[in-house]
């Protein structure tokens, strides 16, 4: 079977899960299938034994500084990737970014289209900031190809419940969830300390961790809220960067330098690390720290989990699914105003909460350690790549006889 997947992030431009989730699934697809990775950007050379790999870049006509000349590019690629999928039997779609490209193609070359969901542009209206007037067509993109794809994965099963309740008119029959996953081979325990000494983290010191990017998404700024309630004998890493917006980061960095001025041992790694330092921060930490106020499912809690670290998360969308509360983790109570913002009801009471939790751990290191032992337990029982790509095959199939 020809299999064509389609994205915007791959390695080695890769700045969020749904990156992470096509270069494994693509890794785990390609010993069973022909593969081939179409993505956004530089040409790349495909890695050995895995997918073949095409590239592409916006047209040159639609380069401008307004935001919304972001998602005519982002059309401008599903075009060219829309006619760059000729002879694939099935394209499969990740993302808004790459979702208009798959549903072109499966008009023009009759192909079926799977989109696997990792978030839903109803549920992040804080875009707009970022893409201006370009959200109303990321949006488009998004119901359209949805709306008429032969197959729709979500990552969670609270994930699913809120596809549907977006877009009414997709069958739940074309739906079915199949989880992220992690390789437990690659995040496992990094005892080294030489990427901690770089950052001046101090090993012998408990620390609470963050990783991810600066959106509001991610919720950092409720971490640095709670910052002033967390034991001040703990570091604070934030590995940080990316962000959507000078405005945003505007923001982070004035919320920042007053977490700074109250406690010491702060260390924010404004840079998005490679795969390896990431690994020996996660193996390190007391504590990793998901404040997310919007999640399908959250890769980088597995990973921490995989490195052995115990997980503090708010309980929204599908986290509950991956972290179980008091034995992988420990979860903080969410409840979003209305209206879809994400707003929190009561952010002192969500930042008192994410404080308090932290503190239990950070008290408790035996029992910390224990609930990261489990979470390794947890990702290699029920979140191997290997089952994602077998499930994935299996809907290619039916698909595809």
């Amino acid at each position: 079977m020809r299999v064509a997947l389609l994205t915007r992030e791959y390695p080695p431009e890769v700045y969020g899960g749904a990156g992470v989730h096509v270069e494994y699934l693509a890794r785990e697809l390609a010993r069973v299938a022909d593969v081939t990775v179409h993505c956004w950007g530089a040409e790349r050379s495909a890695v050995p034994g895995g997918p073949a790999v095409a590239a592409y870049r916006p047209w040159d006509a639609l380069a401008g500084t307004d935001p919304s000349a972001a998602a005519l590019q982002a059309f401008s690629i599903d075009l060219s990737m829309a006619a760059g999928v000729a002879g694939a039997d099935l394209v499969h779609s990740h993302t808004w970014y790459a979702n208009l490209g798959g549903h072109l193609a499966k008009l023009v070359h009759g192909v079926p289209h799977v989109a696997t969901v990792h978030s839903l542009e109803p549920m992040r209206p804080w875009k707009r900031e970022q893409l201006g007037g370009g959200y109303e067509l990321s949006s488009f993109a998004e119901r359209t190809a949805l709306e008429s794809a032969d197959a729709i994965i979500a990552v969670s099963t609270a994930h699913l419940e809120e596809i549907l309740a977006c877009y009414p008119a997709i069958d739940p029959a074309r739906t079915s969830v199949i989880y992220n996953g992690i390789d437990s081979n690659e995040y496992r325990p990094d005892g080294a300390t030489d990427v901690l000494e770089r950052h001046g983290i101090d090993p012998a010191r408990p620390t609470v961790l963050f990783v991810g990017r600066i959106t509001r998404q991610k919720g950092l700024i409720h971490l640095l809220d709670a910052a002033a309630a967390i034991d001040p004998e703990a570091q604070l890493v934030l590995c940080a960067g990316a962000p959507d917006t000078p405005e945003i980061a505007a923001e982070i960095a004035m919320r920042l330098e007053g977490v700074r001025s109250a406690r010491s041992g702060v260390v924010w790694i404004e840079q998005m690390l490679p795969k390896p330092d990431v690994i020996q921060l996660l193996t390190h930490a007391t504590v990793f720290a998901c404040p997310s106020i919007y999640e399908p499912m959250g890769i980088v809690n597995l990973e921490a989990m995989a490195c052995e670290t115990a997980v503090v998360a708010t309980a929204v969308g599908g986290i509950p699914e991956v972290v179980e509360d008091g034995v992988t983790g420990l979860l903080v109570s969410y409840e979003a105003e209305e209206g879809g913002t994400g707003t929190p009801v009561d952010p002192a009471r969500m930042a008192a909460d994410l404080a308090a939790r932290i503190n239990e751990l950070l008290a408790d290191r035996a029992r910390a350690t224990a609930l990261g032992l489990a979470g390794r337990v947890r990702a290699i029982e029920h979140f191997g790549w290997d089952v994602a790509a077998r499930r994935t095959l299996g809907l290619y199939e039916r698909l595809v006889p």
